[in-house]
């Protein structure tokens, strides 16, 4: 039953999140906000919404220490898992459809190479400071929380307001009204939020699942939680990523993704300032070390213009490294 659960939960993300990607296009024309916008902004807002929540939940509303540690370290595993495997899973599949979209396997792929640097940078400055906040304790911690959700109210306004380059692929019909060339408002909003619940939903069952997956392969719960969890949380992204790179619109993926890690960046760390003590442990500076060479490499990458699905499928292994040392510890 926990295997059947895993894999129906997974369909019905897979799913659902073709709804969800149809839906944000069609709200973001309708909002008149740029293709990238849409992917950093709303995509973004929409799957990484209920993660915060969960962190939100377990840091705010938990009175056992577990939960709490389980908040704070959500907070560093969803990061980790979007900036390897996110990202390796964009590069596969434009591996996999390069032929039929026109490009080889090491072919460069036209990003914007310097909005996304851009967006590296400031990750890895407010996840520098984030980590750098888990290492000491003192009374004002708890006040910093709002410098950080000041920092993604920033990005938030930046991306909103920035020039919108060339649309990539062809806006589908609307799923629920097909046969509807300019659906209305209400039709939008309803399929994107219908499809964003049950994204929730379900992610929230396999999440279940995959932890009751953990003590047969003889993982402890604590190894379990880092290592399996983050890779639940962070499906509805990885696939809406897989969705719009099989539809030919890898920049909105790669948006979808930076926005994403923008907003983990940001509003569950303010979670785990505000109701924690944000004290790191020696797992959770690994994944944090992890994280910031897997930024450092995409930075670079999407700097020089250097990018390729067989470029971006190489910080997959990053996550692999993770997964040694953390066992090591565990």
């Amino acid at each position: 039953m926990t295997i059947f659960l895993l894999l129906a939960s997974a369909g019905v993300i897979y799913l659902s999140c073709e709804m969800f990607v149809n839906g944000v296009e069609w709200l973001g024309r309708k909002l008149e906000v740029s293709q990238t916008a849409t992917g950093t902004i709303l995509a973004a807002f929409g799957t990484a919404l209920p993660e915060s929540v969960v962190t939100l939940v377990a840091t705010a509303f938990s009175d056992h220490e577990a939960q709490k540690d389980i908040g704070v370290g959500a907070a560093l595993g969803g990061p980790l898992a979007l900036s390897t495997i996110a990202y390796a899973v964009v590069g596969i599949c434009l591996m996999i459809y390069g032929p039929r979209l026109g490009r080889g396997q090491h072919a460069l792929i036209e990003v914007d190479g310097r909005r996304l640097s851009r967006d590296q940078a400031w990750f890895l400055g407010i996840f520098a400071l984030k980590i750098t906040l888990g290492l000491i304790a003192f009374s004002l911690k708890p006040w910093l929380g709002f410098a950080f959700l000041a920092a993604y109210a920033w990005y938030f306004r930046i991306e909103m307001s920035g020039e919108a380059s060339a649309e990539e692929g062809e806006l589908e019909p609307l799923r629920i009204r097909p046969r509807d060339p300019n659906p209305p408002m209400a039709w939008v909003v309803a399929q994107t939020v219908a499809a964003t619940v049950v994204i929730f939903a379900a992610s929230r069952v396999f999440v279940g699942q995959l932890e009751a997956v953990g003590p047969w392969l003889g993982l402890s719960p604590q190894v379990t939680a880092l290592l399996l969890s983050p890779i639940a949380t962070e499906l509805p992204e990885t696939m809406n990523a897989l969705i719009w790179v099989r539809q030919g619109k890898e920049r909105l993926a790669l948006a979808n993704i930076s926005g994403a890690m923008m907003i983990q960046a940001t509003v569950p760390t303010a979670f785990g300032l505000f109701f924690t003590p944000w004290l790191l442990d020696r797992s959770l500076l690994v994944a944090a070390a992890v994280t910031a060479l897997s930024i450092g490499v995409l930075f670079l990458a999407f700097r020089r213009g250097r990018v390729s699905g067989a470029r971006l499928a190489q910080v997959g292994w990053l996550y692999g490294l993770f997964a040694v040392v953390a066992l090591a510890i565990g």
